[in-house]
């Protein structure tokens, strides 16, 4: 998951950034979509910038769900990112991320890229569910991933009308 939208201009170091309104909004029918479907996460792992923190909290996971805040994370390049995941435990597991790397991430991880026109830009708040045949992530390999949904908080804007 990319980071939901995010404010501009208001002088603030890029870490420090923090969720628009339309963001926060977004973050709430993210975490409905997510709870919808049966893809609540057993493990997060999430950048330590402000954004990602506030997506994520905007999801409204259960408590208990375990999250890894990691500098690592912030503005990560996909080996990086495969490097984290690969040192997951989770069943399912919510890595939530920054452009270019999550984009690079997603299109490296799929056999096949979902039938969507705004993967390959990858939006904020763009969400993709993929899975994975493997017993453990750290034998996951790259092009492997078989695309199960793929939506925007657009796309979860315009089924609510």
């Amino acid at each position: 998951m990319r980071h939901a939208k995010s404010e501009w201009g208001t002088g603030a170091p890029d870490h420090a950034r923090t969720l628009n309104p339309r963001g926060r909004r977004s973050a709430v029918g993210l975490g409905a979509f997510l709870r919808h479907n049966g893809y609540l996460p057993d493990e997060v792992l999430c950048s330590d910038a402000v954004r990602t923190r506030e997506t994520l909290a905007g999801l409204d996971l259960p408590p208990d769900t375990p999250v890894r805040y990691l500098r690592a994370l912030y503005h990560a390049d996909v080996g990086t990112m495969l490097a984290l995941l690969r040192g997951a435990r989770g069943d399912c597991v919510l890595m939530v991320g920054h452009n270019p790397g999550i984009a690079f991430c997603a299109h490296r991880l799929l056999t096949t890229p979902p039938d969507h026109h705004r993967f390959d830009d990858y939006p904020t708040g763009a969400t993709l569910v993929a899975d994975f045949d493997l017993e453990d992530w750290a034998d996951l390999p790259i092009g492997t991933g078989t695309a199960v949904q793929f939506v925007t908080p657009r796309d979860l804007d315009a089924e609510t009308q």
